[in-house]
């Protein structure tokens, strides 16, 4: 990890008005728990050890839409900070580059979103919620009267509440940019979610959204009777052998910011990736049933299907906050802005994960300046040579 030590931290308010906007994060998305109200996960008392393997070489170049890309300059580009590749259970390769390190909480951004669901079904195994056909609001009685009322909880996990919702990171005037600024404190994310209004039928419709991961987050806590730390700390954190510390963001209530806020090391993030891999056994013990894992990593509807006709240019379906390609190797991915990154493929049995501080993300939201469809190019390649 780079010295950061004379680096002089922004005001929170300057921090998150810079984002997307080609201001460069590496020096903060490194130390945003000290940079925010954060609560904190402590490494897990058995902690878990990933076995090395025989090192691999990244691919030189990859093909994206016909042309080569050069590995090492895409990953300067993007911003990476670290990049850790999983082969059979073990370390095939781990780098870290800028302001990353093998024990740094990088923030996650979406890929939070992914934790989150896994918490949600967790909570289904263990009968503290009925059924994913059940209302949200039986449990989180705080989203009445709002787009969520009446709403199954399985269309949150798919994205397909209908709620009303702009998710434009270049635009502070969207309805996401209203979220972000409940990281320094201008409101709360539970007024922000109890303001969202309807717009489409439920499950008609993939529209992303990142409030519904934040009601997500209040239905953990509400079934658990535990904040989402304590919860996530003794069903998730401790039984997977999490190494380091973690913390998720607070907003000015104490309310973790589920959506988005969590902050972990690269390994740590893989071994979600790994769970997933695995059908949900870890260490010979079932953390998560295998019919929830496979629920939530593949689509079951028309609209959340890959390549579907209304999402002609993204192309990934969708399934419980997990990101799904198209094709038939059973990949699917946690995907945050900023590039960062969990793919697994089953068929390699293959993890990979990238953190990142891309600096041209969502100044203008296109893959020229995101980068993310290319980036599965480049894990695919990386995946069939660790599998090779």
């Amino acid at each position: 990890m780079t010295d950061i030590d004379d680096f002089k931290a922004p005001d929170q308010r300057s921090l998150v008005d810079s984002l997307f906007t080609g201001v460069h994060q590496r020096e903060n998305f490194c130390r945003m728990h000290e940079l925010f109200p954060s609560s904190h996960l402590t490494p897990s008392p058995t902690p878990h050890t990933f076995d090395i393997g025989e090192p691999i070489t990244l691919p030189g170049q990859f093909t994206y839409e016909g042309g080569r890309i050069d590995t090492e300059g895409f990953l300067t580009e993007t911003g990476t900070s670290a990049l850790v590749v999983l082969q059979d259970g073990s370390i095939r390769l781990e780098r870290y580059e800028t302001t990353g390190g093998a024990a740094v909480p990088w923030l996650s951004m979406s890929v939070a979103k992914s934790f989150v669901a896994t918490l949600v079904g967790i909570a289904v195994d263990e009968g503290l919620i009925a059924s994913i056909e059940d209302p949200i609001d039986i449990y989180v009685p705080e989203v009445a009267g709002s787009a969520y009322e009446g709403v199954r909880i399985k269309d949150l996990l798919q994205m397909s509440s209908g709620a009303a919702w702009s998710e434009i990171y270049s635009d502070p005037d969207s309805d996401v940019g209203r979220l972000g600024r409940a990281m320094d404190g201008r409101g709360t994310l539970a007024e922000l979610v109890a303001g969202v209004r309807p717009d489409v039928e439920p499950g008609t419709l993939n529209r992303y959204n990142s409030a519904e991961t934040q009601a997500l987050g209040f239905l953990v806590s509400r079934a658990s009777g535990q904040t989402l730390t304590a919860y996530m700390q003794t069903k998730l954190w401790d039984p997977l052998g999490m190494n380091h510390d973690a913390y998720w963001m607070l907003d000015s209530a104490g309310v973790e910011m589920a959506f988005g806020g969590l902050n972990a090391s690269a390994l740590d993030y893989a071994r979600l990736g790994e769970l997933h891999r695995l059908g949900g056994s870890w260490q010979g013990q079932q953390l998560i049933s295998d019919d929830w894992v496979q629920s939530a990593t593949t689509p079951d509807a028309p609209h959340v299907m890959p390549d579907r006709p209304d999402d002609p240019d993204y192309g990934l379906g969708y399934g419980y906050q997990w990101w799904v390609p198209g094709g038939d190797a059973g990949e699917f991915m946690a995907i945050g802005v900023y590039n960062q990154l969990i793919y697994v493929n089953p068929a390699t049995s293959t993890t990979l994960v990238k953190l990142s501080a891309n600096p041209h993300y969502g100044v203008i939201d296109d893959e020229a300046h995101n980068r993310e469809l290319a980036s599965i190019e480049l894990f695919r390649d990386i995946a069939a040579a660790a599998a090779s």
